[in-house]
């Protein structure tokens, strides 16, 4: 019987490598690429222009991947990859909190190594400057603290030294309050860029260079990125409702629809604003953008609220994370009909926003969670939940059909000592199927970023010192 079970173990072998997907088939669609962006899948903190983290690429699987870090003594929360297979990562030093471009090759052997160039920039708001893109020409598209919206693109000088040089696209100190910052950007379809402040200003740039911009209700914020669809809309959630936007036919933004959401009577420990912690995620079965969703931040139990991107239309109300921390400061994976929410609840997170009020209780536990919900036209139900604790932002690869994730590993009441591990979950069931400690000496607080998911399988991870990769 020795062959039969050798042949049975390498089997399984291959099959555990293989990943969930050679077991449930393709996730998708993905809505179409955004001509005005890169990669898909590498072009966006989120992944893509509807903000769906997830992604056509195949990630490390499950099977053993080194690790390496690369220290950079700044939080590195945006990192893109080109088409030149080069990572332009957006960071803030802990010195002095500026944001510096750096241009990484994340094929580089052995550590991570060095930067091949950096670029440092105006420093803004907290916020301000967090979201930027990378163009289809691999350009970072960013607004710096001066309000001024830049293309910050690299090559190689004479000497075949890589330089990173950035150029003006336009001013919009003119269009921005005084103290306003710019806080999500993303192109549209017909090359307009987008951009809503702080403070709830919402415009665009037109390819021209001319910017127009419309004001939201004094009293709502804006707290996290933007989304755009290739219909042309533009999705907005503030600290009080959702929006969609596109351009009139006069080439000014134009609110289509708003719908308020439950903001709750504070900010909840694990969120940097009060109100929802989503970029809005289109998602859907047959474009990859029909509906719509944000997680809401209501007292209690939170839910993820589906929205019909055609007309505004709530699909259904769907409580969430009923097992784990009630409350998400992430963007909802969100894939062909499934969505997936992570908690962020009691996150213990090392500063926030100006003006971000008290959270309300001051601080908990971070006991994590995670939600599988399924939407139809009828509505939506829960297919799962678990107790996994996300430190970062989850992607799914379509490709190999896992989710994945760093967790955070110790008590539920946080330490500085906490561990942390690379995990990877089964979409369909949500079980974990595969979690490597990652080594203590090298690995920092993930701080709830988005990770990239490269062309080559690695998983590159911003943290509060710098990056990990994975693979």
């Amino acid at each position: 019987m020795r062959a039969p079970l050798i042949l049975l173990a390498a089997c399984s072998i291959a099959l555990l490598n293989a990943g969930p997907a050679a077991a449930t088939g393709q996730w998708g669609p993905l809505a179409p690429p955004n001509p005005y962006l890169g990669p898909l899948g590498t072009s966006t903190m989120h992944g893509d222009a509807g903000s769906s983290d997830a992604t056509p690429l195949a990630g490390p699987g499950v099977g053993a991947a080194s690790v390496s870090a690369y220290p950079l003594a700044a939080a590195c929360p945006t990192l893109l990859e080109g088409s030149d297979r080069l990572v332009v990562a957006l960071c803030t030093a802990i010195a002095g909190q500026a944001p510096t471009v750096q241009l990484i090759d994340p094929a580089a052997p052995g550590p991570l190594g060095h930067s091949l160039a950096a670029l440092q920039l105006t420093k803004g708001s907290l916020l301000g400057g967090v979201y930027a893109y990378l163009d289809n020409n691999d350009r970072l598209v960013v607004v710096d603290g001066d309000n001024r919206l830049l293309r910050v693109g690299h090559a190689r000088d004479a000497a075949g030294k890589w330089q990173l040089a950035s150029a003006p696209v336009a001013d919009l100190s003119a269009v921005i309050p005084l103290g306003d910052n710019v806080t999500g950007l993303v192109p549209d379809w017909s090359g307009n860029i987008w951009f809503a402040t702080g403070k709830g200003v919402v415009g665009l740039v037109a390819p021209s260079g001319a910017a127009v911009t419309v004001t939201l209700p004094a009293d709502e914020h804006v707290a996290n990125s933007i989304s755009a669809a290739p219909s042309g809309r533009i999705a907005v959630a503030t600290t009080h409702a959702l929006y969609e936007l596109r351009a009139d036919a006069s080439g000014r933004p134009e609110v289509l629809w708003r719908a308020p959401y439950a903001r709750g009577s504070a900010r909840k420990p694990g969120q940097l604003s009060w109100g929802t912690g989503s970029t809005p995620t289109y998602f859907g079965p047959n474009t990859g953008a029909e509906y719509l969703t944000i997680v809401d931040n209501a007292d209690g139990q939170v839910n993820a609220l589906v929205f019909r991107s055609a007309t505004g239309q709530l699909v259904c109300t769907q409580p969430v994370l009923t097992k784990g921390g009630a409350g998400s400061e992430n963007s909802p994976v969100g894939i062909g009909r499934s969505l997936f929410v992570a908690s962020t609840y009691g996150y213990p997170y090392p500063a926030v926003p100006e003006g971000a009020g008290p959270a309300v209780p001051p601080t908990a536990p971070f006991t994590g969670g995670m939600t599988r919900v399924d939407v139809d036209d009828n509505g939506c139900h829960t297919v799962w939940e678990n107790s996994v604790r996300s430190a970062a932002v989850p992607h799914l690869s379509t490709a190999d059909g896992a989710l994945y994730a760093v967790t955070r590993l110790g008590p539920d009441v946080t330490t500085p000592l906490d561990g942390y591990a690379f995990t990877v979950l089964d979409p369909e069931t949500g079980a974990v199927i595969a979690s490597r400690p990652l080594p203590g000496a090298i690995v920092d607080d993930p701080l709830q970023t988005s990770p990239l998911i490269t062309h080559g399988r690695q998983v590159l991870q911003g943290t509060v010192t710098g990056i990990l990769r994975v693979g």
